[in-house]
């Protein structure tokens, strides 16, 4: 698996910025070493992890010197070891260790995020349900990690404010209820999904009612929610929204409903441990 075309632009853009903050005037711990002495260099994850990144440790080697041979051992999705060797690089032994933290940081951050939505994914296997993403993503990343949600099985929610509409409390309040809101946005953007979070199920029948895409549960009891998929009938998608944990979620899975979303797959991650050496 690779990073999807139209994330390309996103990633050298990402990546260059990463690395103006890191290197600045330029590296003066590299500068130690003799310009024309060479090294390889070998990167493990030192945890079990689901692997994403690849192309922007690839895009990190390339903007700090193209010289700099990549060998890979493992594909974005691929289910790793501790102590499994990933990749090695060969070039340079400045450049190795001028491109090594910001390459690294893509790497353990991608995969982090890749790591959490395969366990997740795992837990809800037995059901139809498919797990959301959302907008908490780390600011710069918001593409990169959505991208990593993907490799590690679970799926994007809409990208941004712009690709889907995601009617809330506020909104609906601001536009004069329910119906009024659903036509509204309609009416300002045809064609383009609608969904409207509900708190109870008065506000769920009304948005039925009025034509929604998708209807998010937010905060519904597990009862509630089973009785929201039974008036549903398919006339809506359905999807469950806050205070669902890892412990709770194949309970949410089991209740029916389309999609469950969650916002711990991006800004929870625990970054996966990884370290460089240089080798013979």
């Amino acid at each position: 698996m690779s990073a999807p075309e139209h994330l390309k632009a996103d990633l050298e853009i990402t990546v260059k910025r990463a690395l103006e903050e890191d290197i600045g005037s330029g590296d003066i711990t590299a500068a130690l070493i003799p310009a024309n002495q060479m090294a390889k260099a070998e990167v493990i994850s030192r945890d079990e992890a689901t692997i994403c990144g690849r192309d922007w440790v690839n895009e990190v080697f390339r903007q700090v010197d193209p010289t700099v041979k990549l060998h890979w051992h493992v594909n974005d999705g691929n289910r790793v070891a501790p102590n499994q060797p990933l990749f090695t690089a060969e070039g340079p032994a400045r450049s190795l260790l001028t491109a090594e933290r910001c390459a690294l940081n893509f790497l353990q951050t991608l995969s982090g995020t890749a790591s959490r939505s395969h366990d997740y994914a795992e837990k809800v296997r037995t059901t139809e349900v498919k797990l959301l993403d959302t907008r908490k993503t780390l600011p710069g990343l918001r593409n990169a990690q959505k991208y990593a949600v993907s490799c590690g099985g679970c799926y994007n929610h809409r990208i941004g404010l712009y690709d889907a509409f995601l009617i809330k409390e506020n909104h609906i309040a601001a536009c004069g209820g329910i119906a009024n809101v659903i036509a509204q946005a309609r009416h300002n953007e045809p064609g383009k999904p609608v969904e409207i979070e509900v708190e109870n199920l008065e506000e769920f029948q009304q948005a039925l009612q009025a034509g929604a895409d998708i209807i998010m549960l937010d905060n519904f009891s597990l009862a509630e929610m089973r009785l929201a998929v039974e008036q549903a009938a398919g006339k809506a998608k359905l999807e469950a929204s806050g205070g669902i944990t890892s412990e709770t979620l194949l309970s949410y899975a089991e209740t029916g409903v389309d999609y469950i979303s969650i916002g711990t797959l991006t800004k929870d991650c625990d970054s996966v441990d990884l370290s460089m050496r240089f080798i013979d």
